[in-house]
């Protein structure tokens, strides 16, 4: 990364084209120079402000000196470029760290976006919650996890999914802030339904988006089946109840017509069992949605993967259900970086 991280707030990669509009003409420039930055930024994804030959040199001397490219500053990467899941560490300037998952399959390459340094929901069987809140990301970190990496690969990063570190709809403005840069026409241009956001079930911000109308697809993790249950392993849920979060899936549908992936993490003796899956058919009845059993990625807790038997006869039972339902076998489980296994715990 060539630029060197300078001072905190000055970032350039978050800003949307209205902001970069308004920052060229702050420096006397025309407004249309905020719109050859913007596409240097996002489109033409460049490393250096020195690099933007279209801005004059006067200023693109002033964004040398005032503002930084990059917030991010890349540590390493696990994996081989040969894997087909690989972890890359992130230092914020504030010198906390974060975690980002690329993931490979077929013409398919998926990355998986932190919005949050630690996560405040304190789910039971997610690393991540060891760490506890640090602090919320801005857009811009959440962006450059995706430009940095991506200039980094031989292929295009062509999915992005906000599943990684921290809880999406706590920092619900920027993490759409990002999406909407993700999605936008004249920068990095990803379809919105090659976006996917997701969340523990925040139910008030689940009914904003709703009302808001974004096109990104939504998911959220359920991981069980009726109330008790859930708030054992989510303790989020004595807040947002699971009865509460079906009425507010069933809003969105309503409202959108757009189905929600629910994520069920499938955990031995805890949530796995045929009358589990009854009970999971039951609560969610007839709402059009899709279902996506997660066998259970192992890390240092009393919780447990269920036997390749046990996850087939639970998936042999919702199948017999209204909604689709698919299966995940999480990759990059050998260097920690499956759903939930993500933390940065060193100092």
């Amino acid at each position: 990364m060539s630029e060197i991280i300078k001072r905190k707030n000055s970032q350039i990669i978050g800003m949307n084209l209205t902001e970069l509009e308004d920052l060229s003409e702050e420096f006397s420039q025309s407004r249309f120079r905020g719109k050859q930055l913007f596409n240097s930024v996002y489109k033409q994804r460049t490393d250096s402000f020195n690099n933007i030959n279209t801005l004059p040199i006067v200023f693109r001397d002033i964004l040398l000196e005032k503002f930084v490219l990059h917030p991010l500053l890349f540590i390493k990467k696990t994996g081989s470029d040969s894997e087909l899941t690989q972890k890359y560490l992130f230092q914020l300037s504030t010198q906390e760290k974060i975690e980002s998952v690329l993931m490979y399959e077929e013409k398919r390459v998926t990355l998986c976006v932190s919005t949050q340094v630690g996560c405040a929901v304190d789910c039971k069987f997610c690393a991540t919650a060891k760490m506890g809140f640090i602090k919320n990301l801005t857009a811009g970190e959440i962006i450059d996890q995706y430009l940095i990496i991506n200039n980094s690969i031989d292929k295009e990063i062509t999915n992005i999914v906000f599943m990684g570190m921290g809880e999406p709809f706590l920092n619900y403005q920027q993490v759409i802030n990002a999406a909407m840069l993700f999605n936008h026409k004249d920068g990095i241009n990803l379809s919105s339904q090659r976006i996917t956001i997701s969340t523990v079930g925040i139910i008030p911000k689940i009914n904003q988006y709703s009302e808001e109308g974004h096109k990104y697809k939504l998911a959220i993790s359920l991981n069980s089946n009726h109330q008790k249950q859930r708030v054992q392993i989510m303790p989020i849920s004595k807040t947002h109840s699971i009865n509460d979060l079906i009425k507010a899936v069933w809003h969105h549908y309503k409202k959108t017509k757009r189905l929600v992936t629910f994520e069920y993490v499938l955990m031995e003796n805890v949530n796995d069992s045929i009358a589990d899956a009854k009970r999971l058919i039951n609560l969610i009845g007839d709402l059009p949605c899709k279902v996506n059993v997660i066998p259970y990625n192992e890390i240092d807790g009393p919780f447990k993967r269920p036997s390749e038997e046990k996850i087939n006869k639970f998936v042999n039972q919702i199948n017999n259900s209204n909604f689709i339902v698919t299966v995940r076998w999480s990759k990059g489980t050998d260097i920690n970086s499956g759903c939930g296994q993500l933390a940065v715990l060193e100092s």
